[in-house]
């Protein structure tokens, strides 16, 4: 399987190399391997707001990746406190020659602000437009907006994130806060910071295994 993961990804970095490598016997494979290279587009929750750098959500989701076995490099594009507006306008500069896959979780903050879910969805079309074009597969990352401003509103948003993976036909985990979204009121909140928004180290541990096999899926999608 770590293979197959490898070797896509070198074949969308070109033929020729990828022709190359075939022609090296499979013991030496390891030493000339690159990692795959994950970008991760996203606000504070990718970022790793409130926790050390080495427990935020990337250094986690790499590590577990790599507890399974693949080779693979998670780059933090995670902005505190962006918006799909902020996260389209640099979406370019993070699709980095060496980028294969990249993971979009953003619209938080739209929706603590009550920006209008049509312009939200119309934002990350764009960003998962500009990485199709880039040919780098996208997982896209739901997250539900608060009750603050009405049922309607909160339909809207949470239902654009589906409405996009189908359109689009990318890959889609429903909630980043599905691990432990429906916990216990008690044991929830020890598993998130004081401003009840933002998972500590212990939520990001458990909320990596929920995504892990999402990224699993994306990396699997560079064999094909």
């Amino acid at each position: 399987m770590k293979f197959s993961f490898l070797y896509g990804a070198l074949v969308r970095r070109g033929k020729a190399l990828a022709l190359s490598i075939l022609a090296v016997p499979l013991t030496a494979w390891s030493a000339l391997a690159e990692p795959v290279v994950v970008a991760a587009l996203g606000d504070s929750l990718t970022h790793g707001y409130g926790v050390a750098q080495e427990a935020g959500f990337v250094p986690q989701l790499e590590s577990w990746l790599r507890g399974h076995g693949l080779d693979v490099m998670v780059q933090n594009a995670g902005v505190s406190g962006d918006t799909t507006q902020g996260g389209l306008a640099r979406v370019g500069w993070t699709l980095g020659p060496d980028v294969d896959a990249m993971i979009v979780t953003l619209g938080g903050n739209d929706a603590l602000r009550g920006v209008d879910p049509a312009v939200s969805k119309a934002n990350l079309a764009g960003i998962i437009e500009a990485g199709q074009a880039a040919d780098v597969d996208v997982l896209l990352v739901g997250v539900e907006a608060p009750m603050n401003f009405g049922a309607d509103y909160k339909q809207a948003f949470d239902g654009m994130y589906g409405a996009l993976a189908t359109q689009y036909d990318v890959s889609l985990a429903p909630d980043f806060f599905a691990a432990i979204r429906y916990l216990p009121a008690d044991e929830l909140r020890g598993l998130m910071q004081a401003d009840g928004i933002h998972p500590n180290a212990e939520g990001v541990a458990r909320i990596v295994p929920e995504l892990g096999p999402y990224v699993v899926q994306l990396l699997e999608m560079q064999s094909r």
